[in-house]
């Protein structure tokens, strides 16, 4: 079965679908971000009504809350939130470097101590696999190590061997429940390999290769987005899509700001994640196009801060040519108002602005050509 075709695969933005059995994605595409079964202040409907096409979970956290028993009892995470779109879960391999103070990894595999109850958390390639089968998963991330920025070409090396172990040892076990569940080709989720190896050109090339040999549905660009710089980071995704197959799916994690996000379609970079805009608009900070040509850089947007006083009596929405329900209901005055006295309504109301404003990019760059970089590749 063809699970990803591509529309413009000769150079220029990667414009495609992806199939999934919750549904086709078109790309390139965001994933609004619901770690726990939720996306902050935003309900499904909300979220369809938006455009949003697929979501991201994170296996770790669920693991812990509600609890894989749980998810199992509603039929999966899909019934349990009512969102019957498609979903990626990651595999709690950021959490092995967000949460190193709580957590030790072995050759066998990681295990935490809660941050909720101090509880032991074990998660290994094989139980990982298992339990976003649990969770229902449209597109399932292998067990990783990302490895801190900086971090020494030795600590990277030891890392990406872990890694590539914990690949191997997935994908293996993941064919054999499939194998035993008799998964129908339509009915069948994703595997996603991801490539580490830091900031070091010859062990990301070691990293695709070894993964690609291993013939995952799709390649994630892991190990950015930790506190490199983002010129450092555009030569590493620019390392790594130039040996990655061109007929298969290729997801940055974790980015980012809307630039970082054109920078990485310029390289061929189809599937993004990033917590960017509902944090930013419980912060009251609302992203507003200045102009609708998209180019590199940030000069197409502005940032909006919608607590400040010179809005008090601003009777403008946040953006007149934006579509979404924010900004054909609201002023400004009355989005500050609503920060002001600590309103919850505050937070929905940006949310929605917010993904809106990443979902329209999105959508801007998948029927556009490349836009022109200013940067060297």
């Amino acid at each position: 079965m063809q699970y990803f075709r591509l529309h413009a695969p000769h150079g220029g933005i990667r414009r495609g679908i992806l199939k999934t059995p919750h549904g086709n994605i078109h790309t390139p595409f965001f994933m609004p971000i619901a770690t726990r079964g939720a996306v902050r202040n935003i309900s499904p409907d909300e979220l369809r009504n938006l455009g949003a096409e697929i979501i991201l979970s994170n296996t770790y956290h669920l693991i812990q809350r509600p609890g894989l028993a749980v998810l199992e009892k509603h039929g999966g995470l899909h019934r349990f939130m009512r969102w019957d779109g498609p979903l990626l879960t990651d595999s709690g391999g950021y959490q092995v470097f967000s949460l190193a103070k709580r957590r030790k990894i072995t050759p066998d595999g990681v295990t935490f101590q809660s941050e909720i109850d101090g509880s032991s958390i074990k998660l290994t390639p094989e139980s990982v696999i298992d339990a976003q089968l649990t969770i229902g998963s449209d597109i399932i991330m292998v067990l990783d190590e990302c490895p801190p920025h900086p971090c020494s070409y030795e600590y990277a090396e030891q890392s990406l061997a872990t890694t590539l172990r914990w690949a191997e040892r997935s994908k293996k076990h993941f064919e054999k429940r499939m194998k035993q569940k008799r998964v129908s080709p339509t009915r069948r989720p994703l595997l996603f390999g991801i490539v580490q190896g830091g900031v070091y050109k010859k062990l990301r090339d070691q990293s695709v290769r070894a993964l690609t040999a291993l013939d995952f549905d799709g390649y994630a660009i892991g190990g950015l987005a930790v506190g490199e710089p983002r010129s450092i980071r555009n030569k590493v995704v620019s390392w790594n899509t130039a040996l990655l197959p061109s007929d298969k799916p290729r997801y940055l994690m974790g980015v980012g700001k809307p630039e970082d996000i054109v920078d990485a379609v310029q390289r061929g970079v189809d599937m993004f994640d990033c917590v960017i805009p509902t944090r930013e608009a419980r912060h009251g900070r609302t992203y507003v196009w200045t102009k609708r040509k998209i180019t590199s850089g940030n000069s197409w947007y502005s940032i909006v801060n919608v607590r400040n006083e010179k809005y008090k009596f601003d009777t403008k929405p946040l953006d007149a040519k934006c579509p979404c329900f924010t900004c054909k209901s609201y002023s400004k005055s009355y989005l500050r108002h609503l920060f002001s006295v600590q309103e919850v309504l505050g937070l929905r109301l940006t949310s929605d602005h917010n993904l809106a404003f990443y979902l329209t990019m999105m959508r801007e760059l998948q029927r556009k050509k490349t836009p022109r970089s200013t940067e060297a590749p």
